[in-house]
């Protein structure tokens, strides 16, 4: 049965914990480094929640050389230098993939580090390994309900050159934990590193699809959730900000469905900028009122209708996705500041040209696969 969140009116304000290191990271393609930016999925949950004004805290670690200016202070650890990852791309690569390396590692976030609290929400959202399973299962003690990215879980790197790679999930320490989370979030690569048909029996099951939205998944249910169109210029982050838009939508007493389509909403927004999303104002302003005034429409729908799961497709789902749809606007900065584009392949080659660089083809979001050396769980 699918743990659901705890309708808005239980309490005025919602806090959510969000635990997972932020990160330095550098893009690399055909061997030149490209770009360099803040990386780790609370950086991009962040500029979500805080644009939607979520109330959260964040636990993450850094050495005393990360270079970042964030809106959480994260802890500074004196004995260890913050997490670097390298993403590999190339021109001549047949699929928009990437070889992702691991070359520095921050120390791992212990339950000490944890705030001696309760909370309604929890993200577990490491990347490089930083959540540990006693971390985790001191985080589904503290809060009602946890959410986590299976990349937290099931992430390994090569000993010798950091490459990372994918475990399945019930091999690792994780896996007794299952049946006492929430919400559990993968990408279509990451999905079969999980057994979806077995996770699904005990918690609801996101998956992301690209280009063709996400499928959420529980026990007696399989529904799925549009895509929005946009032009993918960076991948990075897509999931991490959907997974923002998710949590935020339950957050604010949204059905699973209505938190899942607001979720796709923001990893459109975030794969047609480079690096961290920046969201236009008005935008943000124009989400929100259409999620406060979803929310007051379905809160007096829910108490007369309480036994139906806040899980199936609510009958005016399609309204929100053309709100929403009306809400996105072009952002107030210019498309001539893309210098780069990750990869080049004839769609790429038949779109206008940006600033004469290639532009990437009209798609929705998705998320960018990690090449695995060994892709098989």
């Amino acid at each position: 049965m699918v743990k659901e969140a705890k309708d808005s009116s239980v309490s005025t304000t919602h806090r959510c914990l969000i635990v997972g290191n932020y990160c330095h990271d550098v893009l690399i393609k055909d061997d030149v480094v490209i770009a360099e930016s803040l990386g780790g999925a609370a950086s991009f949950i962040s500029a979500v929640l805080d644009g939607l004004s979520v109330s959260s805290d964040y636990i993450s670690k850094v050495g005393p050389d990360f270079v970042y200016s964030v809106n959480h202070r994260p802890i500074t650890s004196s004995s260890s230098k913050t997490t670097v990852f390298h993403a590999y791309f190339s021109t001549e690569s047949t699929r928009q993939d990437r070889i992702l390396k691991r070359v520095t590692a921050c120390d791992p976030v212990t339950p000490s580090d944890l705030p001696n609290s309760k909370f309604d929400f929890g993200l577990a959202v490491g990347v490089g390994g930083e959540i540990l399973p006693e971390t985790l299962e001191r985080m589904i003690e503290m809060c009602k309900v946890v959410f986590v990215d299976i990349q937290a879980l099931i992430r390994v790197f090569d000993p010798v050159d950091g490459t990372v790679n994918l475990v399945h999930l019930n091999q690792t320490g994780f896996w007794p934990l299952l049946n006492r989370i929430g919400y559990l979030k993968a990408s279509e690569d990451e999905a079969p590193f999980v057994d979806v048909e077995e996770a699904r029996k005990w918690c609801c099951v996101v998956v992301t699809k690209g280009k063709d939205g996400c499928t959420v998944y529980s026990k007696d249910e399989e529904l799925s959730i549009a895509p929005f169109p946009a032009y993918q210029v960076d991948p990075t982050g897509a999931g991490d900000s959907f997974l923002g838009g998710l949590v935020a939508g339950l957050v604010d007493g949204l059905a699973v469905p209505d938190a899942a389509l607001l979720g796709n909403f923001f990893g459109s927004l975030t794969v047609g900028q480079i690096g961290l999303p920046k969201f236009d104002s008005r935008m943000v302003q124009k989400v929100k009122d259409e999620v406060l005034k979803r929310s007051l429409q379905h809160f007096g729908s829910h108490e007369k209708h309480e036994d139906e799961p806040k899980r199936l497709k609510p009958f005016d789902h399609e309204e929100f996705l053309a709100a929403l749809s009306a809400a996105k606007v072009v952002p107030s900065y210019p498309i001539k500041e893309c210098k780069w584009d990750l990869h080049s392949s004839p769609g790429a080659l038949e779109q206008p040209a940006c600033n004469g660089h290639r532009r990437l083809p009209l798609n929705p979001a998705c998320e960018e696969p990690i090449k695995s050396v060994d892709s098989k769980p």
